[in-house]
């Protein structure tokens, strides 16, 4: 890893992790989850054909600690039809948030906000045929807010720095709602939350662009181990609509198809 980059969300969390009376675990949640959707654009190997089949396994981690929360994920991906390289891929995101409220010991809600945070990610792809690392750095204020009917509700803004690598140009924003919210039905309860990244400006650099882009990831999810008399929130199936203008920043055209328009099927087991 090139050092002069500073990965910043690394950095912070090693830094918290590394002071044991400051870095007190207050709860986590773990969870696999199984997806299963079609047509996804981009994601298809080198032919450029669209993924008729895509399977993914994502591991997911959260948890609240005395200075802040951390939230994570890693993307294990296949693609049906393609076989080697082609035909699989990962993808994960690493997300620690610093509450200046828990470091100051001050209450600072006001109005609807709850807190305030510094929020950081370290996203990272499969690296290029050369080797070329695919990673990206981000890193700006957020708020969590208290909004009737949810169970949380966080916007994080951030600047989105490529590593220099890759080529890519930084300086894009990005703004990134984050919300969960149950619904009871019946003897159970259905579970919509999800995420907006929305790339807010294009950026260019010599021969390179990366276009704004807006990418929309709701789930609903039925607790089906509650319906079975099981414990809430362990076992859940639903859908995940997964949709992405310009993905990746990718121009979308009639040449090349980069806008995602997807419905996943989901199986989703958390364990802590």
């Amino acid at each position: 890893m090139n050092v002069k980059l500073a990965p910043l969300s690394v950095a912070l969390a090693g830094s918290l992790l590394a002071a044991p009376a400051f870095a007190e675990m207050h709860w986590q949640n773990n969870s696999l989850t199984y997806l299963y959707g079609k047509n996804f654009s981009v994601d298809s190997g080198e032919d450029g054909r669209e993924a008729a089949i895509q399977q993914t396994i994502t591991f997911e981690h959260a948890s609240g600690w005395s200075w802040g929360d951390m939230f994570l994920f890693v993307d294990h991906k296949w693609f049906n039809g393609h076989s080697g390289k082609d035909g699989r891929t990962y993808y994960g995101e690493f997300s620690p948030r610093l509450s200046l409220g828990k470091v100051t010991g001050k209450d600072l809600s006001f109005g609807p906000i709850k807190d305030v945070l510094i929020s950081a990610t370290y996203e990272r792809g499969e690296s290029q045929a050369d080797g070329t690392p695919n990673q990206v750095y981000l890193l700006g204020p957020a708020v969590d807010l208290a909004v009737p009917g949810f169970d949380r509700f966080a916007v994080n803004t951030y600047y989105r720095k490529p590593d220099g690598a890759t080529g890519k140009p930084g300086g894009q924003w990005q703004i990134t709602p984050t919300w969960a919210m149950t619904i009871p039905v019946g003897k159970s309860d259905i579970l919509f939350d999800g995420y907006i990244d929305w790339v807010v400006n294009d950026k260019k650099s010599g021969g390179t662009e990366l276009k704004k882009n807006f990418h929309f990831n709701p789930q609903v999810k039925y607790d089906l181990g509650k319906a079975l008399n099981q414990k809430a929130g362990m076992l859940y199936v639903g859908i995940e609509y997964d949709y992405w203008t310009n993905k990746y920043g990718i121009e979308d055209s009639g040449a090349f198809n980069t806008d995602n328009n997807v419905v996943n099927f989901i199986v989703k087991a958390h364990y802590f």
